[in-house]
């Protein structure tokens, strides 16, 4: 599992995060191999501004130090960076597009998932569109307005059509047909810290 640079300056580095990797370190001495550690061997400043899970793979920006950290910060709890995923779910949504909107928290009997909870959630938002359909699942491009842990697993769950290969919320024969998640950061758009120009990154869908 190795990472690819898609962008470096003096003030940040966009990065391809391959499935199965971890973008933090994780709990206990088993979870310490993770994106961000792995990018400090070269570039020792580099600072965290925001995560994909584990088996998501895809974009991912990093800061090359404080001030930039912060105004890309700012920009992710904005909403004014613009993401685009790739995914493959099971089915086929009876809509061509449509819009998710369910709170989401943690579910603290179940760490580490998360859950739908309309009283105590978290505003949650969500943009999808079909791009293909095949026999047995449908490609759709994802596009969430908010950043909750786990919305678009949970969003996409919601619509009655889990992720392929999602191992902690598709039922068992979903995720038994991808030997992966199939969820994929294949778009970013952000607007330069330093430059102020608006910058865009793609990445080809691995699958």
């Amino acid at each position: 599992m190795l990472h690819r640079i898609v962008f470096q300056d003096d003030h940040l580095l966009v990065l391809d995060k391959p499935s199965g990797l971890l973008s933090v370190p994780g709990r206990g001495p088993d979870l310490q191999d993770c994106l961000s550690e792995r990018v400090r061997t070269a570039h020792p400043a580099a600072l965290v501004v925001h995560r994909l899970d584990r088996d998501t793979s895809g974009l991912m920006v990093m800061a090359l130090d404080l001030p930039t950290q912060r105004a890309l910060g700012q920009q992710f709890a904005a909403r004014r960076v613009q993401k685009l995923y790739a995914a493959i779910v099971f089915g086929s949504p009876a809509a061509a597009e449509g819009i998710v909107e369910l709170p989401l928290r943690k579910d603290f009997t179940r760490p580490p998932r998360h859950m739908i909870d309309l009283v105590d959630g978290r505003p949650a938002r969500t943009q999808w569109r079909v791009v293909e359909r095949l026999v047995d699942r449908s490609r759709v491009e994802v596009r969430p307005e908010t950043g909750r842990s786990h919305q678009i697993r949970l969003h996409l769950l919601a619509l009655g059509h889990p992720i392929l290969g999602d191992n902690l919320y598709a039922p068992d024969e979903v995720r038994a047909m991808s030997d992966r998640m199939l969820l994929h950061a294949s778009e970013l758009s952000l607007v330069h810290p330093i430059t102020g120009k608006r910058c865009h990154w793609t990445s080809p869908c691995p699958f």
